[in-house]
């Protein structure tokens, strides 16, 4: 259904490998995240639940290795055991960087959302406006469906030199006041501005006490950083007139954070069980996915898959497209050691799903889109993932880890190989 998309496929010849240890996908990809600077000092933050769209329109891919290395489409490439195939090779990063996360300020903390674009000759928009843009650009926007009264100015950041703007759900007209100096005078620039309209909820929406029993789902569903919800992001860019856009010719570009991640804060029902099956005592309980309590009418897909011609179905057979497997296949269940700088790199996964479970550590999680969604341009969405969380990979996701920690992580690992 899916099969839009722009991918090349790198020719790998036998007994030769791919150079890995220069120019990574992976490391690069965490690199540009640092193409983005927060308005306000690191304090005002909270680093462990920050998370990135780094949206890219080129993707090149390696493909197999020994005697299937002229086999470069990947609806073709069924040797489940070779590790190569799938392997990405390289990408090309957009004009446009979204960021998300829990600010925090005086006695308030609550969500932002963080816009930045491309400056320089580069960009869509200078190519449009013949280079001949001004020191702020104007921003059209949609969160969900909500949208600011007016074209918000964007200004330029010298430290990055890109457009940024930064957006608090802060509820006050004191927020200034509440800063340090660098904060105060992104707010005096413009980079920084409040929109609890647009930008909704507080840290304590998801307090864990008086949650017992709770759909998830249906607490603070508005909050620009619910745990279970996606959030839908529609943009463009302007320049300064607002007479010159990059907006996909007037379509508008579609974001979305909607990573499939659970753990201790992001679970569909938590409680508390006695005597729980006979036994004695109290079980507390964090309902992460579901086929039983969930109905898959009110909330489809998230354990199952539907079978495209191309699939392995759960039996290995290549025989039932169109079908819908309403449970997570497991072929294989790993325990890894991840050291200090170790990387899963991006790869992909064409058939089977995959749940990385990190059970002691802290790394950065990627999950990209494999083709065009209907849901989001093209992105790697990176989250921290960090002890008694998991993120669940679906068929044809992109996917890699990254220790950026001084101590081992310890990772379980289960699922399927296409």
């Amino acid at each position: 259904m899916f099969i839009v998309h722009s991918d090349s496929v790198f020719q790998i010849e036998p007994n030769t490998s791919p150079d890995y240890r220069h120019n990574n996908p992976l490391l690069r990809l965490l690199k540009s995240i640092e193409l983005m600077r927060f308005a306000a000092e690191a304090e005002h933050y909270y680093p462990e639940h920050t998370q990135y769209l780094l949206p890219y329109d080129y993707l090149e891919l390696y493909g197999p290795g020994g005697a299937d290395f002229t086999i470069l489409d990947p609806r073709n490439q069924d040797n489940k055991l070779d590790f190569q195939k799938q392997n990405i090779r390289d990408f090309r990063l957009t004009d446009t960087l979204l960021s998300r996360g829990w600010a925090t300020a005086g006695n308030w903390s609550g969500p932002f959302l963080h816009f930045s674009y491309t400056a320089g000759p580069d960009s869509a928009l200078s190519q449009a406006a013949n280079h001949q843009l001004s020191d702020k650009i104007k921003l059209w926007l949609r969160v969900k469906d909500r949208s600011p009264a007016t074209l918000l100015d964007v200004p330029y950041n010298t430290e990055t030199d890109r457009y940024e703007i930064e957006i608090w759900s802060y509820p006050g007209n004191d927020l200034r006041d509440q800063l340090d100096e660098r904060g105060q005078a992104a707010i005096d620039r413009g980079e920084l501005i409040t929109l609890p309209d647009v930008v909704i909820g507080n840290i304590e929406d998801f307090a864990r006490e008086g949650l017992d029993d709770e759909d998830m789902r249906t607490i603070a569903p508005q909050n620009s950083m619910h745990p279970i919800h996606h959030l839908h992001i529609e943009l463009a860019w302007a320049n300064e007139q607002a007479n010159i856009w990059d907006s996909l010719e007037g379509a508008n570009y579609q974001y979305e954070f909607n990573m499939i991640l659970r753990g201790w804060d992001n679970y569909l029902g938590v409680g508390t069980s006695p005597n729980p099956h006979g036994g004695v005592g109290f079980l507390h309980y964090r309902n992460l996915m579901s086929n039983y309590f969930y109905p898959e009418a009110n909330f489809p897909g998230q354990l199952g898959r539907t079978i495209e011609a191309w699939n392995f179905n759960a039996l290995g057979n290549k025989n039932t497209p169109g079908a819908m497997e309403n449970f997570m296949a497991v072929d294989y269940m790993d325990l890894h050691i991840l050291k200090s700088d170790c990387g899963i790199g991006l790869h992909r996964h064409r058939d089977n799903q995959e749940v990385f479970f990190m059970l002691d550590g802290y790394g950065l999680m990627v999950v990209g889109d494999w083709c065009k969604m209907p849901e989001r341009e093209r992105c790697f969405e990176i989250r921290p993932l960090r002890s008694g969380h998991m993120a669940m990979l679906k068929g044809g996701n992109l996917h890699g880890l990254m220790n950026v920690t001084h101590e081992d992580c310890s990772l379980f690992m289960f699922g399927g190989y296409d």
